[in-house]
């Protein structure tokens, strides 16, 4: 029998000031986007903002709709905006912030597994791995510096 050992790397962060201005006005722009959130149903707000490889920054939240599956993820309606707007800038970096309902959460919430497939497509339509940055209510911070680290054994173009 062999086995395959995955590797992963996700930096934790006690507080924004540790980041990089650029990360933490990102992080603030998804809290921005977060309170916009239209989650009449499950309260669950989740605001995200992409950063443009020309300095723009896009913010998308999350669409509830009462037929849940018709809703829609912050993160994927950040980058299918940002690609609208702007076909050919590149993705550098995504962030995440969510606010529980009832609770406020230690832990930072990654994204599901729709979004990190959208976020490998966007990784690979730009040649470059794309930060992933998610933060929790109580301040924690993780950061990923590829969707590989939080997608391993990814279904891409390559599988088709």
């Amino acid at each position: 029998m062999e086995s395959i050992k995955i590797n992963t790397e996700i930096k934790v962060y006690n507080n924004l000031n540790e980041l990089p201005e650029n990360f933490q006005q990102l992080l603030s722009s998804a809290e921005e986007a977060m309170h916009k959130a239209h989650a009449p149903y499950s309260n669950f707000k989740v605001g995200a903002a992409v950063l443009l490889n020309d300095g723009t920054v896009v913010q998308g939240n999350n669409q509830e709709n009462a037929s849940y599956p018709a809703g829609t993820c912050a993160e994927s309606v950040a980058l299918n905006y940002a690609s609208a707007m702007n076909p050919n800038a590149k993705v550098v970096a995504i962030a995440i912030q969510t606010k529980h309902p009832t609770t406020p959460q230690e832990i930072p919430s990654m994204p599901c597994g729709i979004c990190r497939q959208a976020i490998l497509e966007y990784q690979h339509k730009g040649g470059q791995d794309i930060v992933i940055l998610t933060r929790s209510e109580k301040g924690l911070i993780y950061m990923a510096n590829s969707v590989n680290n939080i997608l391993p054994f990814a279904f891409d173009k390559d599988a088709l």
